[in-house]
């Protein structure tokens, strides 16, 4: 958040549940400082692996903990009747350009060229904030930003 707040950008950060729970506070931290925010399941569930009632309990136990109309499957997939369900409440979510800053065989120029060279005018760019891709991510975010403002991309967050 102190990279995006340097560069005067906001994000939507899509929150698995049980790491609301457990850290409350950086929760609460990103909705202070103006980003918005995204159910990204409870357990970081994938929806071709769970029945979709079992999949939408997930989501709903999240929901507990994140309050959104946004919602982002986790490694983008989802049954076709879960896509139907989840439409009822939810605004679904895709990419276009996966940084892929969490894989140990990226690099942080790895990361940032991913961006360059995918990123087009209206894409969703992913960024992970995990312990995986903490140093990818604290790297290449910074010369990603930088780059897309000089070539005019503008930053928004959903709505």
């Amino acid at each position: 958040m102190d990279i995006l707040d340097k560069y005067g950008v906001k994000a939507t950060f899509f929150c698995v549940g049980d790491n609301v729970r457990k850290h409350p506070e950086v929760y609460q931290m990103v909705l202070d400082r103006g980003h918005r925010v995204g159910n990204h399941t409870f357990h970081h569930i994938q929806g071709l692996q769970y029945w979709t009632k079992n999949y939408l309990d997930d989501i709903e136990q999240a929901a507990g903990y994140i309050h959104s109309d946004l919602y982002r499957p986790p490694h983008g997939h989802m049954r076709f009747p879960q896509v139907v369900a989840l439409r009822k409440k939810y605004k679904i979510i895709m990419w276009d350009v996966v940084t892929r800053d969490y894989s140990p065989h990226m690099t942080p120029n790895g990361v940032f060229n991913v961006v360059k060279n995918y990123t087009r005018n209206g894409s969703v760019i992913v960024f992970h904030d995990s312990l995986k891709a903490e140093t990818n991510m604290r790297e290449a975010m910074p010369r990603a930003i930088e780059w897309l403002q000089k070539e005019g991309y503008v930053f928004k967050v959903f709505e």
